[in-house]
């Protein structure tokens, strides 16, 4: 972390903090934030972000606790979701449900992401990131504009 991120991350108003912005994780200037919203909103609402507004949970035990308390922070009501899935695309997803519909359908699908079938399929999935990786075009910005790198 560089002495402007530092100065930007301590700053910048929290109301206005969305660490959902990839341009923190491009620039690798997400460190501050966080280390911000730890210290100073663990329990952070982005009223206004690209992807709508959205809670976001920065530090470990608060996060774990989260996680199984269904109740209060629930998948089904919100949760993660892409907003402009077409129509014909909108299909019911376990990561977006509660339990005990999310473990009924989790059940179905952790045999094939066990550890030892994720071994025996590692050589497929490194032949598959590569030719994707490799498809990439270099120094390139996704806009498609030219980048270059200063020294």
């Amino acid at each position: 972390m560089n002495a402007v991120t530092d100065r930007r991350a301590l700053q910048l108003p929290l109301d206005r903090f969305d660490v959902s912005d990839p341009g923190l994780y491009q620039a690798q200037t997400y460190h501050g934030y966080f280390d911000r919203l730890r210290r100073e909103d663990p329990l952070h609402w982005c009223a206004d972000s690209r992807f709508g507004p959205y809670w976001s949970i920065s530090r470990y035990k608060d996060i774990m606790a989260a996680e199984v308390n269904h109740q209060v922070f629930s998948s089904e009501l919100g949760g993660i979701q892409v907003i402009d899935q077409p129509k014909d695309m909108q299909r019911p997803s376990f990561i977006r449900m509660d339990p005990p519909k999310h473990d009924e359908q989790r059940k179905v699908v952790q045999p094939i992401v066990a550890p030892g079938n994720l071994a025996n399929m590692e050589p497929l999935i490194r032949e598959r990131t590569q030719r994707v990786l490799d498809g990439l075009p270099r120094n390139r910005n996704p806009t498609g504009s030219s980048m270059s790198r200063s020294s």
